[in-house]
Order: C-alpha cells, then sequence, then structure tokens
C-alpha cells in the first residue's frame, strides 16, 4: 500500500522479493537447493526415457532380423531336404542301372558268339549311364551340403539376434527401476547392459 499506511507483506510478496534478490539468505539457500535436485531428477528421468527409447528400437529391429534369419534357416533346410532326396533318387537310378548292367554282363558271358558283342554295347551303355548318374548325385548331394551350411550359419545368427534381444530387455527392465529407485548405480548397470547387448547385436550381423 502506498502513501502513510502501513505495508503489511505476505508470503507470496516475501517470496517475490526473494527471488528478485537472487535467493541469498539461509531459505534461498534451501529453496534453490530444492530447485537443484528437482533439476538433476528430471535431467536423470528424461536420460533414461530417451535410452530406454533407443534401446527399444533397436531391440525391434534386432527382433525382427531374429525372426527372419530363423525363416531363412528353416527355408535352406527345407532346400537341403529336396536336394537329398534328389540325390537319393538318382542313386536308386544308379543302383537300377547296376543291376541291368550285371544282368547284361551274365548275359553277354552266356550267349553265342554272333550275340555276344550286342550285349557287349548295352554293357558298355549301362556304364556310360551310371557315371553320369553318379556324376549328378554327388552334384545335388553338394548342393544339399551347401543349403545344409546355409541353414546353419542362419540359426547361428538367429541365436545371436536372441541374445542380443534378450539383454537389452534386460537394459529396459534396469531402466525402469532406475527411474523408481533413482539410483545412479541402476543406470550405470543400464548403460552397460545395453553396450552388451548392441556388441552382441554388431556380432550377429558380422555372421560372428
Amino acid at each position: 500500500m502506498s502513501g502513510h499506511g502501513f505495508h503489511v507483506h505476505g508470503p507470496h510478496d516475501h517470496e517475490l522479493e526473494h527471488a528478485a534478490s537472487g535467493g541469498h539468505g539461509s531459505h534461498g539457500d534451501g529453496h534453490g537447493d530444492a530447485q537443484a535436485a528437482h533439476a538433476g531428477g528430471m535431467s536423470m528421468t528424461s536420460k533414461i526415457a530417451v535410452c530406454t527409447a533407443v534401446i527399444a528400437t533397436f531391440g525391434a529391429i534386432f527382433a525382427y532380423m531374429g525372426g527372419a534369419t530363423q525363416a531363412n534357416a528353416g527355408i535352406y533346410k527345407n532346400n537341403a531336404a529336396i536336394k537329398k532326396t534328389e540325390a537319393s533318387n538318382q542313386w536308386n537310378y544308379f543302383q537300377s542301372k547296376s543291376t541291368k548292367q550285371a544282368l547284361a554282363e551274365f548275359a553277354r558271358d552266356t550267349a553265342s558268339d554272333e550275340r555276344r558283342q550286342g550285349w557287349q554295347d548295352k554293357v558298355a551303355r549301362y556304364e556310360r549311364e551310371k557315371t553320369e548318374i553318379q556324376g549328378a548325385a554327388r552334384k545335388l548331394e553338394a548342393e544339399a551340403s551347401r543349403w545344409d551350411a546355409q541353414s546353419d550359419e542362419q540359426m547361428h545368427q538367429h541365436h545371436r539376434w536372441a541374445q542380443a534381444t534378450t539383454v537389452l530387455q534386460v537394459s529396459i527392465a534396469l531402466a525402469a527401476i532406475a527411474l523408481l529407485t533413482k539410483k545412479k548405480w541402476l543406470e550405470r548397470a543400464m548403460f552397460g547392459v545395453a553396450i552388451a547387448g548392441l556388441a552382441v547385436g554388431a556380432l550377429a550381423a558380422l555372421h560372428i
């Protein structure tokens, strides 16, 4: 109040004057400390929230890669099974030709002179056919082995992606606990586990 009367200061006026004076005095020191602590808490909360979002993003990518590699492993294993079946069919065909060749050889050995050459020609033809069938069967077996190897490689990658995803999930759980407890060591543990998860993911990406 202006003029000759008395001006009564209320609590709100006192706080405004205190803020204008820069927060000096014992009361100001306590209030400043509370503001600093609050700001520090908000900083920790914001930092963990951002890091959790980044970790969750990598976790989603790793989970997708894990599913993709598992699907590829199944496809490659199926291709290997198909090639093995085809190779088995070729070996059965080879065995059939061997049986016919053995019969032709028996017929040649027991035939008369004028028919012996005809049986010999059949024996030679069966031998050529057996060589071709054997080559095709071995080629199919080699292809089956390559598909099996690729399937095993994809499964190894799948396990790596799954490990990385699991470690990142643990890191997110630690982040939630750190937010609730405001413990710095939990925050540090969260970062350490997250780095470990990213390292495992890098191993998966490098086929190690």
